[in-house]
C-alpha cells in the first residue's frame, strides 16, 4: 500500500456552541493507490491559518506521496525533521497534526481495525461526559438553568464552562459577577456535578486575582480552573497551586509533545489539555498523554471544532490512562451533523468508537457544501 493522493480542504462554519461565530478547519484527505481514504483535521479556526495550513499540506505532498501510510511513527518523524526550520509550533504543526490523523485513519481502515486498537486497545470500560460549553447570557440564573439543562440531557458529570466569550455573560471581568455566576450554578447543579471554569484570551488576570476567584469559587465546589493565568506562567501558577485547592488546568495552547512536557515539569499542571488538531495529531497527542501518565497527571482532550479531531480525541482518550473524561458540546455544530456524527453520550458514558479506522465516514458531499476556495460558504445543508 503506498500514498497516491493528498488534499488538504479548508472549511468554514458558524458554530452554535460559541455564539454562531464564524470558525475554520482544515481537513486532510489522504487516499491509497487501491483507493482507501483516511481523513484528519486541524483546528486552525481563522481563515489566514487554515489558508496557510492548507499551503504547508500541499507542500508536504511531495516528502509523502509514493510511501506506506501504515508507517505512521516513520511518517510521523519525517514531518518533524523536514519542517525543523519552519516547525516545532505554528502553522507547520497544524498540517502536521492534520496529516497524521489521517494517515492513522487510513491505516485502520486499510487493516480493517479501529485506530483505538492500533493504540493498544480501550483501557477504561468507559469515559463520563463533560458538557463543554460557552457563557453567554446576561442574565446568570437564565445562562445557569440551561446549562443545568444540558447536563441532565447528556447525563454528564458536569459542566467546563468558557469565560470571556461571545455573547452578553461578560465574565472573566468583575470578581463579584463571576463569584455569583458560580454560585447559581451549583444551585442549578446541584451539589454532585463537576464544575470546571475556563478563563479565555480576553480575561487578563493577575495572580491575586485568580487567587482571590479560585477561592471564592471553591466555596461552591470548583473541581478545576483553566488558563486562568494564561498558557506560559510557572512561576504565578506555582503561587495559585500553594494557594489554592482546586486543580488547576491548562495545555491546550501547546503545539508539540516537547511543549507539554515542559509544562508538566514545572510542577504546576493537574490536567493537561491537549488538542490532537494541534499538538502533533494521533501520534503527538498519544505520546504527550503517555508523559501525563507517568507525571500522574490528568489528561485531557480539546477536541472543540469537527468530527475528525473529535473521534481522534475520543479514540486516544480510551487508550491512555491519563484521560478521565470527555467534553463534548452541547448543541451540535454543522460539521458533527452534515460532516458525520461520532459518538455521542449515551447513559452517561460517551461510547467508545466503532468502525475501522476512526470509526466515523465523512460525507463528502457535505465536505464541498462547507469548503473555501476563495469565497466562504456558511449556509447549513436543508
Amino acid at each position: 500500500m503506498k500514498i497516491a493522493e493528498i488534499e488538504p480542504i479548508p472549511l468554514a462554519y458558524t458554530e452554535p456552541n460559541d455564539n454562531d461565530g464564524v470558525r475554520h478547519v482544515c481537513l486532510v484527505r489522504v487516499r491509497s493507490c487501491d483507493g482507501v481514504t483516511g481523513w484528519g483535521e486541524a483546528v486552525t479556526i481563522w481563515p489566514e491559518a487554515t489558508r496557510a495550513a492548507a499551503e504547508i499540506v500541499r507542500g508536504l505532498a511531495g516528502l509523502l506521496l509514493g510511501r506506506d501510510p501504515a508507517r505512521t511513527s516513520a511518517l510521523w518523524q519525517a514531518v518533524r525533521e523536514h519542517t525543523w526550520w519552519y516547525g516545532n509550533g505554528g502553522i507547520a504543526t497544524f498540517a502536521h497534526a492534520a496529516i497524521d490523523m489521517a494517515l492513522w485513519d487510513l491505516r485502520g481502515r486499510a487493516a480493517g481495525q479501529r485506530v483505538l486498537d492500533l493504540l493498544g486497545g480501550p483501557v477504561h470500560d468507559g469515559l463520563p461526559p463533560i458538557v463543554s460549553c460557552h457563557a453567554a447570557r446576561a442574565d446568570l440564573h437564565q445562562g445557569a438553568e440551561e446549562i443545568a439543562s444540558w447536563v441532565a440531557a447528556e447525563q454528564a458529570a458536569g459542566a467546563k464552562v468558557g469565560f470571556g466569550k461571545r455573547g452578553d455573560a461578560h465574565l472573566g471581568f468583575d470578581h463579584d459577577r463571576d463569584v455569583t455566576f458560580v454560585r447559581v450554578l451549583r444551585d442549578a447543579l446541584g451539589p454532585h456535578a463537576k464544575i470546571m471554569i475556563d478563563l479565555g484570551v480576553r480575561n487578563r488576570w493577575t495572580v491575586a486575582e485568580a487567587v482571590s476567584r479560585v477561592r471564592a469559587f471553591e466555596e461552591h465546589g470548583l473541581h478545576w480552573i483553566e488558563e486562568p493565568l494564561g498558557a506560559d506562567n510557572p512561576d504565578g501558577y506555582a503561587t495559585l497551586r500553594a494557594k489554592t485547592t482546586a486543580l488547576i488546568a491548562y495545555g491546550e495552547r501547546e503545539w508539540t509533545i516537547r511543549g507539554v512536557h515542559k509544562i508538566l515539569a514545572t510542577g504546576t499542571v493537574d490536567v493537561v489539555g491537549i488538542d490532537p488538531g494541534r499538538t502533533e495529531g494521533i501520534t503527538g497527542f498519544a505520546r504527550a498523554c503517555e508523559l501525563a501518565h507517568a507525571a500522574d497527571r490528568q489528561a485531557n482532550a480539546h477536541a472543540w471544532a469537527g468530527p475528525i479531531a473529535y473521534a481522534a480525541a475520543l479514540a486516544v482518550s480510551y487508550a491512555s490512562a491519563a484521560c478521565r473524561q470527555f467534553e463534548v458540546q452541547p448543541l451540535l455544530n454543522p460539521l458533527h451533523r452534515d460532516l458525520a456524527c461520532p459518538p455521542r453520550p449515551a447513559g452517561g458514558i460517551v461510547p467508545q468508537p466503532v468502525g475501522p479506522g476512526l470509526g466515523i465516514d465523512i460525507d463528502e458531499s457535505a465536505v464541498n457544501h462547507y469548503r473555501i476556495d476563495g469565497s466562504v460558504k456558511l449556509t447549513a445543508l436543508a
